[in-house]
């Protein structure tokens, strides 16, 4: 069969909230054309439960939530960021209504506000427990609307292409990379088709499946953030992993079942295998305290205790309450044989959210010409060493308007390299042992849970390098051998990623925000 070349104006990798915006703002301006490993719906977008942070009314106001995000991230966010992404924020969010997002509203009219930790105020936005899915499902049935965006599920970008694949010698000090498009491997031909782009968008979303247990789908495997390291693009900030404090303690389930943050803005209450508060003894919000906080304290309440999990206590929450704003919460948790109206709810942290990614600027330009990033894939500057909660969604309806205002700026003067050369898979045979990957792909998981997790150390660090170290060398061979397939492609993806978090939190020498090492003090704000 033969390969496909395609152009387009603007190359969207990924589906989420980011990409999704990013596109539908971009179709008025050229053809798009979004590429999604999996089902369109099948991001980390669709998983959000709890909401989205936007100032709305008073009592609360910008400055507020500038300072709770600035507090949330150890100080370590870029103010300039933080307070242009929060005063944008009303303006972004009130977009989503246009296309139809229904945020829930009480009786007089008014949204309906959620607090969650380290807010100040009520100011999240939110569609029951389910959120996520409410704002997915009405971008993608704008987009499918659009006869300018063309949607290629079930393909999975393998590198973009920059002056490297033109025999240009490229290192991480160039300053003129330039981005040109993507190899994209399509398994229904088992061929590397090029897409040629004038604009390319990074939204690949998380890295949750570098670690055993994570709230984070199957997807969410590193793929943006590798590709633009691979190209010499500029990566920061990946020591900052959050673990979210409260996940559904349920072993057999993977991806974990996500408890919303806003369970404890409605007064549900952290307790021990006793039954106790405990909360109250590391922070002085309790249960309501940051995500690195709290997910801490229950890391050290379980290692005390010698147990799997902790509690949740939702019973002090009135079951209407309980019917009405988490529905989803209730019927997952009775399906397992768990009544929170009646009884506790059995947490653990997991992996949830990387703070650092693909460095850009303030609109979403990278350190790659032509090539941008927006949502979890991205780092902006706004999250610092900790992402205050309902950010996330936020951030992403930010970054993809800006980067699409600037985008739309250079459009008229780029042109496509039509000297990129096909993918080259000479010398390559079909590789049969698939249990190599598979295996691979549990080992790395085991030493990043092991060794670069909630609480770090120096000797931890080096461990996992060393280990990684050998699974890297050991899949760049099998890769340069092997005919593609998704599999290896993700596996590379996650080594790569699982050694940028392992590099940059041996070069962090401190304990802040979601960065905590036995061997540094915390660092006092």
């Amino acid at each position: 069969m033969l390969k496909m070349r395609k152009e387009v104006d603007f190359l969207v990798i990924g589906s989420g909230v980011a990409g999704l915006c990013f596109a539908l703002k971009a179709a008025n301006y050229g053809k798009v054309c979004i590429v999604t490993k999996s089902k369109i719906d099948e991001g980390s977008t669709r998983f959000a439960q709890g909401g989205i942070a936007s100032v709305v009314y008073q009592p609360d106001s910008y400055e507020k939530h500038i300072q709770d995000t600035m507090v949330a991230g150890a100080e370590l966010s870029d103010k300039h960021i933080v307070e242009l992404t929060i005063r944008e924020a009303t303006a972004r969010v009130m977009e989503l209504v246009e296309w139809g997002v229904d945020f829930d509203k009480n009786k007089d009219g008014k949204f309906a506000l959620a607090k969650e930790g380290g807010h100040s105020e009520y100011r999240v936005l939110h569609h029951k427990d389910m959120t996520g899915a409410e704002i997915e499902e009405k971008l993608i049935l704008a987009a499918k609307k659009n006869t300018n965006i063309e949607i290629y599920e079930n393909k999975i970008a393998v590198d973009i292409i920059t002056q490297h694949h033109l025999g240009v010698e490229v290192t991480r000090r160039s300053t003129d990379i330039t981005c040109y498009g993507a190899y994209v491997f399509n398994p229904d031909t088992n061929q590397v088709d090029t897409v040629l782009a004038k604009i390319t968008m990074m939204a690949t979303g998380g890295i949750g499946m570098v670690y055993e247990h994570t709230t984070n789908p199957l997807v969410a495997t590193g793929d943006g953030i590798a590709m633009v390291y691979r190209a010499k693009g500029a990566v920061r900030g990946m020591e900052f992993v959050q673990f979210h404090p409260t996940s559904l303690y349920n072993p057999k389930e993977s991806p974990s079942f996500l408890i919303t943050e806003a369970m404890r803005g409605a007064g549900a209450i952290l307790k021990d295998a006793n039954g106790v508060s405990f909360m109250e003894k590391y922070d002085e919000r309790g249960s309501l305290a940051p995500r690195d906080i709290v997910a801490r304290a229950i890391d050290s309440e379980m290692k005390r205790q010698g147990v799997d999990h902790v509690y949740l206590d939702t019973t002090v929450i009135k079951k209407q309450e309980i019917f009405e704003h988490f529905p989803n919460i209730y019927a997952k948790c009775l399906s397992i044989g768990i009544d929170i109206t009646k009884e506790m709810i059995p947490v653990v942290p997991v992996a949830h959210y990387s703070c650092g990614g693909i460095q850009t600027d303030e609109w979403g330009a990278t350190s790659i010409r032509n090539l941008y990033a927006s949502g979890e894939c991205a780092s902006t500057g706004l999250h610092g060493a900790n992402r205050l909660a309902s950010n996330s969604l936020l951030e992403a309806l930010v970054f993809s308007h800006r980067a699409c205002l600037k985008s739309v700026e250079s459009l008229p003067s780029l042109s496509f390299c039509h000297e990129v050369p096909d993918w080259n898979s000479d010398g390559t045979v079909l590789n049969e042992e698939m249990v190599l990957i598979t295996q691979s792909r549990k080992e790395l998981q085991t030493i990043m849970s092991a060794y670069v997790g909630i609480v770090r150390s120096n000797l931890r660090l080096q461990r996992a390098f060393d280990r990684l170290d050998i699974l890297y060398r050991e899949t760049e061979d099998l890769y340069k051998k092997s005919i593609l397939n998704p599999e290896i492609c993700e596996l590379r993806n996650m080594i790569n990623v699982g050694y940028l978090i392992i590099r940059h939190a041996m070069s962090r020498k401190e304990s802040r925000g979601l960065h905590y090492s036995l061997d540094y003090p915390p660092y006092k704000q």
